[in-house]
């Protein structure tokens, strides 16, 4: 009698598993769509389970097949490239449509009117979206970039003072100082190659851009912090591909190999970090910010109220560690590369770039007055970012109902907005969207673009990046310091190949034919 209850409390429990498991991998996400295809919004039917993944997968792989066939060139209108799955629904269905990933309903945006209203919305209903929360909450924990409503609001009181251009500008030293390992490597590569060389610029970009956010982040240098840089990467490629069953399921806490290395790795970066946030860097002869930018959170934190404990303070400053790591470090190396390439490409804006930074600085590194003055080199920066953004997508989730756009956008649909197709959208910025043309920003992103919310580099509406005028600044910084010391064309070898890994970067790198600089040839 015992067996047969044990065994009837055993079915029952599976059959309420069985009951949830359906509820949430089906029915929940259904009654988001019903609500939208009520409203005439139409897209892509939706199987169970996987949702529109397959078909995604398979449009990639149609995709590569094409290119692998074609004849390479290079070409910057690459939103089909990474999305073609969108250009094909989006012929079908037109620039506002619906599609499931998982058990994730998702509502494609591309219309300019819609972006520009999503854009100018304040309300903590439309937070960042949670889709993966759960596989990325080792990267990211509950810091700033992942956190919704009043967590949100309440880190970003915390952290803005920290990136506001007062403090930024007071980092310029640092920036330079950065550059002049990589400036020496490359001077000692191209006299090595007779005065000319091949060089590869990526990784040397990454280990700048690394420096650089080691030490206004931990006060120190690279070398230093280069074991928490090398264990956030590890930890990076263990949670980087999608988990289907713990996001429908939340079943995280099985000690599996990935789950047990995961949790060393997390154990380990938390206890790096804090010893340096206590430590207080090292001062290693090199220009150093007074008071780092971690040390200056956690005492913001530690007394900005709220019930903020220590070991709260603590989570808060780990967690945003780990969110300046993956939103500053490889987004502003592979943006310099992007500007770099594009430089190369055109002649005349290197020229005349390179002719303003000698203009201003004299041959001096760039300090903050010249830096402010150098209109032609934010241009090119902007029309780079225009063409490669660092995020390709700009993602939302409706945290409660609302209404946006004459759309009842119901609790739980995720808004998806492929940056790439707004950024050259012919219809907003001219038939010559494709093309890289700075002086289209000659009067502002006002008088670039007819609608100026569909330019989103650093993300949009309230939840734009923080650290954006910390990474212009870095971005004219390096651009500045390699133009004053080198010449460089592209090379015979580069491929063209923008590839979505979290960012577009180019798969195969950035090689630039390098020479130096003679004085005679700068007015």
């Amino acid at each position: 009698m015992a067996m047969e209850l044990l065994l009837f409390l055993l079915v029952l429990c599976l059959c309420g598993l069985a009951l949830h498991f359906y509820y949430v991998s089906w029915l929940k996400p259904e009654r988001i769509r019903r609500k939208l295809r009520l409203q005439g919004i139409a897209g892509p039917p939706p199987a169970f389970l996987h949702g529109n993944l397959k078909d995604v997968k398979r449009f990639l792989m149609e995709e590569k097949e094409r290119r692998e066939e074609g004849e390479e060139t290079i070409r910057h209108d690459y939103a089909s490239i990474i999305f073609p799955h969108f250009e094909q629904w989006r012929k079908e269905y037109g620039p506002i449509f619906l599609y499931t990933m998982g058990n994730v309903p998702m509502l494609h945006v591309s219309q300019a009117e819609l972006v520009k209203e999503m854009n100018l919305c304040k309300s903590l209903d439309l937070g960042k979206a949670t889709y993966l929360k759960k596989t990325h909450e080792p990267l990211f924990g509950h810091g700033i970039l992942k956190s919704n409503g009043e967590l949100w609001a309440y880190q970003r009181r915390i952290i803005a003072p920290e990136f506001f251009m007062g403090k930024v500008k007071g980092m310029v030293d640092l920036m330079v100082d950065s550059a002049i390992p990589m400036l020496e490597t490359w001077e000692g590569r191209i006299e090595n190659g007779g005065g000319r060389t091949e060089i590869k610029i990526d990784e040397d970009l990454k280990t700048y851009s690394a420096d650089v956010i080691s030490r206004a982040s931990f006060g120190s240098s690279y070398s230093k912090g280069k074991q928490i840089f090398m264990k956030l990467y590890e930890l990076k490629k263990a949670v980087s591909k999608p988990n289907l069953l713990v996001e429908i399921t939340g079943i995280r806490h099985i000690p599996t190999r990935r789950n047990r290395e995961v949790w060393r790795l997390n154990k380990e970066i938390r206890s790096l970090i804090l010893q340096v946030v206590k430590d207080g860097g090292v001062n290693e002869g090199h220009c150093m910010p007074e008071k780092n930018f971690l040390q200056a959170i956690l005492h913001n934190a530690s007394v900005a109220g709220n019930g903020c404990s220590t070991d709260n303070a603590e989570d808060f400053v780990v967690d945003n560690c780990k969110t300046i790591y993956f939103a500053g470090h490889e987004t502003t190396a592979v943006s310099t590369a992007w500007c770099l390439l594009l430089l190369a490409m055109h002649q005349e804006w290197q020229d005349r770039a390179r002719a303003e930074v000698s203009e201003l600085c004299g041959g001096n590194p760039p300090d903050t007055h010249s830096l402010l003055k150098m209109k032609t080199l934010a241009m090119v920066i902007q029309e780079a970012l225009r063409l490669y953004p660092p995020g390709p997508v700009v993602a939302r989730e409706a945290l409660q109902d609302l209404k946006l756009g004459g759309i009842q956008l119901p609790k739980g649909i995720n808004i998806f907005i492929p940056v790439p197709t707004m950024h050259q959208d012919p219809n907003s910025w001219g038939p010559d969207a494709f093309e890289f043309k700075p002086e289209r920003f000659k009067n502002g992103v006002i008088g670039a673009c007819r609608v100026p919310q569909m330019y989103m580099p650093f993300g949009a509406g309230p939840r734009t990046c923080l650290g954006q005028n910390f990474a212009m600044i870095e971005l004219k910084i390096v651009l500045a310091l390699i133009l004053q010391k080198f010449r460089f064309d592209l090379s015979m070898n580069y491929r063209h190949s923008p590839k979505l890994r979290l960012i577009v970067e180019p798969e195969f790198g950035v090689d630039l034919i390098m020479t130096k600089v003679e004085l005679n040839l700068v007015d």
